[in-house]
């Protein structure tokens, strides 16, 4: 897989990057970006696990929630709203085949549906640029 399978799901602002790495190891390179980089990491939600745990199965699938402070609070104080997309969410995932995406809200996505302006989303954009380099 190479990150030139990049694909936006029309009308729902949803961006997915193949990555050229397993599911663990991609989870895992993007949390070492993410700390790099001094953002926060709130949580790493493990779906598998948790289904794994209840007896059920399902492919990889862990969501990376993390941001930071200085970039999210102005986003919230313009539009309270905007906290129902923040922080930033990347979900890991593995398709039937075993192929693994990183999958993300696109920064235009949030500016359009909580009508923030351009200079204000601008911090959060970054998040394509994370999620590509976790990918390679």
């Amino acid at each position: 897989m190479t990150t030139a399978s990049i694909a936006e799901n029309a009308g729902t602002g949803i961006v997915t990057v193949a990555s050229a790495h397993a599911g663990p190891a991609t989870a895992e390179r993007l949390e070492t970006l993410i700390r790099e980089r001094g953002l926060t990491l709130f949580a790493r939600i493990d779906f598998s696990g948790d289904a794994e745990r209840a007896g059920l199965t399902m492919p990889f699938s862990q969501l990376l929630v993390f941001g930071n402070p200085k970039a999210g609070t102005p986003l919230m104080q313009f539009a309270p709203t905007s906290a129902l997309d923040l922080p930033l969410k990347v979900l890991v995932w593995d398709d039937a085949d075993g192929r693994t995406s990183l999958s993300f809200n696109s920064p235009d996505y949030l500016r359009q549906r909580h009508g923030l302006p351009d200079e204000l989303v601008k911090p959060v954009s970054g998040v394509a640029a994370l999620v590509d380099a976790a990918s390679r």
